[in-house]
């Protein structure tokens, strides 16, 4: 892993904006390097905004493939589903051709056959595009993350089974009793890039304690994300706050 990147913006739209600048480049290179992009994306408020953004730009888009980080157990018509957000705010505006957008099952009713299914899934399209055997980690170009005021990251919640999950690309992850499907920490680790995108005053406490140079890797899961590649970390300033980032870093 090479030394953590910290950007901090003004607001959240400008970090919206530097989250598209970075993404759309990190797309463009991952095509010139090797004629596709693999990118998962991450669920809540913060990054609707750059999902409607990237509907705007001009990308090879039969070159993209789509995945998600975690999905919350619903139908992808609910509310709350992740990539029922990314489909209407961006996926539905442009010509991604249909089999590349690797949306998580879940309605089979039994959420660990799900997360098996998916994995099944993922194994499949990383098997023909860069003939990985069964027992290979997939490498992602490009995994965008958030955080929550709890430290959690994708559906790995503190103190759950899932953080400890070594053995599977993907597993359950349960907040309180509602079963979500997640990237295990091996996975989103083994990632060219991974980006947090994190904005709000209330991100502050776990903010500090998922940078400190020590700390608890079960109590704040966002500190298990240490991957290969680059790990780029946009902030906005009320996530901050007067926390003294300089003597902060992950190790």
């Amino acid at each position: 892993m090479t030394a953590p990147q910290l950007e901090i913006l003004a607001d959240k739209p400008a970090l919206v904006q530097r989250a598209l600048t970075l993404v759309v480049e990190a797309i463009h290179s991952a095509v010139a390097d090797h004629d596709y992009c693999t990118l998962a994306l991450a669920g809540g408020s913060t990054p609707k905004p750059l999902y409607s953004g990237l509907a705007e730009q001009d990308l090879p888009w039969e070159k993209l493939y789509i995945f998600w980080g975690d999905e919350r157990y619903v139908p992808l018509d609910h509310p709350d589903s992740n990539g029922g957000m990314a489909k209407a705010a961006w996926l539905d505006r442009v010509p991604i051709p249909p089999d590349h957008l690797l949306y998580a099952p879940t309605l089979e009713g039994d959420p660990a056959a799900s997360a098996r299914q998916y994995e099944a899934m993922v194994k499949s399209i990383f098997g023909g595009l860069q003939g990985l055997g069964p027992s290979q980690i997939p490498r992602f170009d490009l995994i965008l993350l958030g955080m929550g005021d709890d430290g959690h990251t994708a559906s790995l919640f503190p103190h759950t089974e899932s953080l400890g999950v070594d053995d599977r690309l993907i597993t359950v992850g349960y907040k309180g009793s509602d079963p979500r499907l997640t990237f295990t920490a091996p996975l989103i680790n083994h990632s060219h890039r991974v980006m947090f995108l994190v904005a709000g005053a209330d991100k502050q406490t776990a903010l500090a304690q998922v940078l400190a140079p020590e700390g608890d890797d079960e109590a704040y899961p966002s500190r298990l994300v240490r991957p290969q590649g680059e790990l780029h970390w946009l902030l906005d300033r009320s996530a901050v706050g007067d926390l003294d980032l300089a003597s902060m870093s992950i190790t």
